[in-house]
């Protein structure tokens, strides 16, 4: 691991261990007709065959968020998530522990829950009537022989990891183990804000006409931040940029930006909250960045002067003066942290130019909406700025689908766009010869 970025050299080609499908093929020829630093080729956009073929090499293969554990608070709460054809439920178990299943009965196959969310006693397939208890065991099944023993017939459980009241789940059978070794990392730099015993505050589901990866790529540079006008009230625009790459026209902002990145350090250092940077974003399954970073005006929340949005802190710390707590995990996730309140960003594709954007905002749980905070104030910036950025994505997605489309280069500025694009290629060549 490094403080540093991590080398973007390509990982080179390895030969596949048996013979692989033409969609696999035509992925690698696609994975090496790339140009090192430069945009992917159009095929990785917009080809159906390539997106079903990295669905299952990529999303169905590494750890995937899929939401915090505020959205599961109580015995039963669940929620869904579709990985390509693929269906997962996640809920909290009686004993309270979280847990996650394919979404799919034991009889005969069908579709156990429907809705997005909700809440159950047992699942009941819709069917059949077969009934499971909350840990996946089968307790009921109509005129189940008495030679089949139920105990044989609990649902399949998905692995799933929660670091800090953050969900992640692997459809893997064998999972990457690095999990772990991330959330050594950055488990000390969530665990004063208590996530997982906030509450939601409010949820929005946003579809991008765009590739998965254009939404993750979009977000990994602020070089079209101009587009963002209320995000920059309080957002440095030089984020990620080296000091010789601020613009003249940025010079004033940044020099805020390091007097305040100072101060913020000092009441971090008082409160014992970790403070730098940690990237990896290439080398590992679970690509990550953590940081926390000062914010611009009143330097408390994502308003539009900065002001808390949120008049209960969020967690055990010290004041709202606090910046934002960043987090970057691939292939799917960003989040901000401030005192008073975060914001969660799930991706998950929907269809090769399909993709979801959830965006969860989560509270201290005795916070009480009309009184701590209103919805509309506290969702305001990110609901502009996600709809500015689904505009980005879809004129890239337009752009890469035509035939006049050819991959140009990245600028020093989007180091951390060609470091996801790198980590993408990097786990396909792997997985592709397993």
């Amino acid at each position: 691991m490094s403080l540093l970025e991590p080398a973007l050299d390509p990982v080179p080609a390895a030969a596949p261990a048996r013979p692989l499908t033409p969609q696999r093929e035509a992925l690698l020829r696609a994975l090496d007709a790339r140009t090192p630093g430069h945009s992917l080729p159009a095929p990785l956009y917009t080809d159906p065959d390539l997106h079903q073929a990295e669905l299952e090499l990529l999303w169905q293969r590494q750890w995937v968020f899929v939401g915090t554990s505020a959205e599961v608070p109580e015995p039963g709460d669940y929620v869904t998530l579709d990985i390509g054809r693929a269906s997962v439920m996640v809920l909290r178990d009686d004993d309270e522990q979280v847990r996650a299943f394919h979404n799919v009965c034991r009889h005969r196959g069908a579709r156990l829950v429907t809705e997005d969310k909700g809440s159950v006693g047992n699942i009941v397939c819709g069917y059949h009537r077969w009934t499971y208890s909350t840990d996946g065991r089968l307790v009921h099944a109509p005129q189940l022989g008495p030679d089949i023993d139920p105990a044989c017939l609990s649902l399949l459980s998905v692995h799933v990891r929660e670091i800090e009241g953050l969900l992640f789940v692997c459809l893997a059978a064998d999972p990457p183990d690095d999990v772990e070794d991330v959330a050594r990392v950055i488990a000390p730099y969530f665990a004063p804000h208590h996530l997982g015993s906030a509450k939601v505050a409010a949820q929005i589901d946003l579809v991008e006409d765009g590739n998965w990866k254009l939404t993750m790529e979009n977000n990994r540079e602020c070089y079209h931040c101009d587009g963002h006008p209320d995000l920059l009230c309080t957002f440095f625009q030089t984020w990620g940029l080296a000091e010789h790459q601020v613009p003249d026209r940025m010079r004033a902002s940044h020099e805020r930006f390091l007097l305040a990145d100072a101060e913020l350090a000092q009441r971090c250092a008082a409160q014992g909250l970790p403070y730098p940077t940690i990237s990896d974003l290439v080398d590992r399954p679970l690509g990550f960045r953590v940081e926390r970073s000062p914010m611009d005006a009143a330097g408390e929340s994502f308003s539009r002067d900065g002001t808390r949005l949120v008049q209960r802190t969020l967690g055990d710390v010290d004041g709202f003066r606090m910046g934002r707590l960043g987090l970057h995990a691939q292939p799917n996730l960003w989040l901000h942290v401030c005192a008073d309140h975060a914001v969660t960003f799930a991706v998950f594709p929907v269809g090769v130019d399909k993709t979801l954007v959830r965006t969860t905002w989560l509270v201290d749980a005795d916070a009480v909406e009309g009184v701590d905070y209103d919805v509309d104030a506290l969702t305001e910036v990110w609901r502009h700025t996600n709809e500015e950025d689904a505009a980005f994505v879809a004129l890239a997605q337009r752009g890469v689908s035509d035939p006049a489309y050819v991959p140009g280069p990245y600028t020093e500025t989007e180091a951390q766009v060609d470091a996801f694009v790198s980590w993408y290629a990097a786990r396909i060549r792997e997985e592709i010869v397993r």
